[in-house]
């Protein structure tokens, strides 16, 4: 096989990505009107979903005893902790059932 010379590859570059002259520009027209549908699915793709009802950070001091209780369960304390905190709520009629 024979090598291209750099004067040929360098040609060969140029006319697969002419330089833009102004009115090129001009006529340029945003992703958005050109590809709507692919705009579209790029944003919906990015990040996790959106929620309805999404959990809320707080800060809560605890005895040090009943946290290291709750962390000794391993991963997903906090889920259980939560689905716990939810079943006194509903018992004590706090939030529907």
């Amino acid at each position: 096989m024979r090598k291209k010379s750099k004067a040929k590859i360098k040609k060969k570059s140029r006319n697969d990505n002419p330089v833009w002259t102004a009115s090129d520009f001009a006529r340029a027209k945003p992703l958005r009107e050109v590809l709507p549908g692919l705009v579209k699915a790029v944003k919906r793709s990015r990040g996790r979903p959106k929620l309805d009802k999404p959990k809320v950070q707080i800060t809560l001091r605890l005895d040090s005893e009943v946290l290291e209780a709750w962390r000794s369960l391993g991963e997903g304390w906090q889920t259980k902790l939560n689905s716990e905190l939810r079943s006194a709520a509903r018992r004590k009629k706090l939030i529907a059932a």
